[in-house]
């Protein structure tokens, strides 16, 4: 199933997709050398949103938690990856541990764990599960919603070592984004390969940081392909020190929520796009859909009543947010089923492994789509991100999910050195 791209196909949006494809050549070389330098994420997942004027990333997630939601037909390409990924960071594991988030109430959320659990041992790993959660004191039997049973058990520390009880794992997993902190079992272990760094966790980890990053990137993409950077890449600001309950930092967010309007409104009338343009006000750290605000007026920003002051001061854990980004706003076009949708692909080391498509019926093309009544098709990419077709239409099926893989693996490559940037400073 190919999704309907409810928009022009003359523009910007074809000319990128055939500039794309004809320095496919060039594209794939420059990835290939980047990689000689970087070390890519053991894994990660990237939103998209595809405006028929422009594609480009809107948030890049270090912790992936929707392998379930991929088409049960890439798992092959999933445990190749996988096993690739494992041979460059630690090529005699055998024994992994693999530490979930601590909530065990989100049954579609242990399918995902139990997903990553068969990837995992099928690439060759002995994998068993440790949980942050201080409630679980003895292993503890959780089912996900397809009935798949998951054993829980309690973290056991030995020195420098984290492990399990006659368990010690050569490497260890995270699939917690470290919201809440990093916890005391997870400092000073020296002995072992901890994937993602705790650095990419929310505790240090920023937004704007990746982004930054991604301006870079884009930058080096445009000199390649002939491309204007601004087709792939969202502009933002971003403002620090805001006390949404206090009312303070108003003056930062109107000033930056303007000064983006303008900057899209000019790029607007250099295409020719009739579209309302708006940004986006989110936490510069956090993730679950949670703090976010849809802008189209620097005045939205002034006098929040108190319903969204509250929406917009905590994310998940209650992690109160003082750092916020201003990103440009990027409609999504495609539709499934008559429904809004924006597709996300999933990578794990440099590879493309699949994607799926997020779809919300009560939501406009202008807004965010990680949220309460949100639902996921995962057949929509019945086709991989990998294979290309350049004698069909630029924006047939294989070639738009490729043009979706090359603008992901951009991002990958920013979160790269954005992880770079931050082991190096400490």
């Amino acid at each position: 199933m190919v999704p309907n791209l409810t928009t022009s196909l003359s523009g910007p949006l074809l000319d990128l997709e055939r500039s794309i494809l004809s320095n496919m050549t060039d594209i794939e070389q420059y990835f290939r050398t980047q990689w000689l330098e970087l070390s890519p994420p053991f894994y990660c997942s990237v939103d998209l949103r595809n405006s028929g004027f422009k594609i480009a990333p809107v948030d890049t997630n270090l912790f992936p938690g929707g392998f379930n939601n991929l088409s049960g037909a890439v798992l092959p390409l999933c445990i190749q990856a996988a096993m690739a990924a494992v041979e460059r960071i630690c090529p005699d594991a055998k024994r992994l541990l693999l530490i979930p988030e601590s909530h065990t109430r989100n049954l579609f959320y242990l399918e995902n764990v139990a997903r990553l659990v068969r990837i995992l041992s099928l690439a060759g790993l002995n994998v068993r599960l440790g949980t942050l959660n201080p409630d679980i004191t003895a292993p503890t039997v959780v089912e996900s919603r397809d009935g798949q049973a998951l054993t829980l058990e309690p973290l056991v520390r030995h020195g420098r070592r984290l492990g399990l009880e006659n368990f010690d794992p050569c490497a260890i997993l995270l699939n917690n984004d470290l919201s809440a902190g990093i916890p005391d079992a997870l400092k000073g272990l020296e002995e072992q390969i901890i994937l993602p760094p705790l650095v990419a966790g929310w505790t240090t980890r920023r937004k704007s940081r990746h982004f930054a990053a991604f301006d870079q990137v884009a930058q080096e993409f445009s000199e390649l392909s002939g491309l204007d950077p601004w087709l792939i890449n969202p502009a933002f600001g971003v403002c620090a020190e805001v006390d949404f309950h206090a009312r303070r930092g108003e003056e930062c967010l109107a000033a930056n929520v303007d000064a983006l309007l303008t900057k899209i409104r000019d790029k607007y009338r250099q295409y020719g796009i009739g579209e309302r343009p708006f940004v986006v006000v989110k936490a510069d750290a956090g993730t679950y859909g949670m703090g976010i605000m849809m802008v189209s007026d620097a005045a939205d920003v002034v006098g929040l009543n108190r319903r969204q002051r509250n929406k917009m001061s905590v994310v998940k854990e209650g992690l109160t947010v003082s750092d916020v980004i201003i990103q440009e706003g990027v409609h999504t076009f495609e539709s499934i089923e008559g429904a809004v949708a924006e597709p996300v692909v999933y990578m794990i080391d440099r590879y493309v492994v699949g994607g799926f498509y997020r779809i919300h019926d009560e939501r406009g093309r202008d807004e965010n789509l990680n949220a309460p009544g949100m639902r996921f098709k995962p057949l929509a990419f019945a086709q991989d991100c990998t294979t290309p077709e350049p004698r069909i239409h630029p924006n047939d099926a294989p070639n738009r999910f490729y043009a979706y893989g090359v603008i992901a693996r951009l991002a990958l490559l920013a979160a790269a050195r954005e992880l770079d940037g931050m082991m190096n400073a400490h």
